[in-house]
């Protein structure tokens, strides 16, 4: 059960770096917040909060982060009033971020268009009426698939032939 759990563990993790849960590849993200960043890793909470619990016939994965679920499963979210208000707070964090001239006018640098089209995005969010759903796609990261019960199937099949090697062995002597 150690060994398949560590695999298993070690399979999970490689999602992320995937992007994909094992050949399933997550849904692109819309928003402009992080350009070319990996998917579902921000800060990094969700990818290491990921555990597992082993009892003497069964291993359960699973993550106390409120928001594993949502990414999980997909699903869709009600914008909030504070939901709104979040969203204008990052829309003035990300204007009051613009490369200014001397004169006052934004820069046309890189960075000051990057932030631009994240202020915008924000803005868009802000203007959303509060009811309003969003919709968050599935980007699975746990779970049962054709490649975990592959991968647990060889994982028995080296224990089993481990074990009747080792007892040949030992008859044998």
């Amino acid at each position: 059960m150690n060994d398949i759990r560590i695999d298993l563990s070690d399979e999970f993790d490689r999602n992320f770096e995937r992007q994909a849960f094992f050949s399933e590849v997550w849904q692109r993200r819309k928003s402009p917040t992080r350009p070319g960043g990996s998917i579902l890793v921000d800060t990094g909470r969700l990818r290491q909060s990921i555990s597992s619990r082993t009892t003497e016939n069964s291993i359960t994965f699973f993550t106390n982060e409120p928001y594993a679920a949502i990414h999980n499963d997909g699903g869709e979210i009600r914008v909030t009033a504070k939901m709104k208000r979040f969203f204008w707070h990052k829309y003035y964090e990300a204007t009051g971020s613009f490369g200014r001239k001397k004169n006052g006018e934004r820069r046309k640098d890189k960075r000051t268009t990057q932030l631009s089209t994240e202020a915008e995005f924000w803005k868009f969010m802000a203007l959303m009426k509060v009811g309003r759903t969003i919709t968050i796609p599935r980007r699975r990261f746990l779970g049962t698939s054709p490649e975990v019960e592959q991968t647990v199937r060889e994982i028995i099949e080296e224990n089993i032939t481990e074990y009747f090697n080792v007892e040949f062995e030992i008859r044998r002597k």
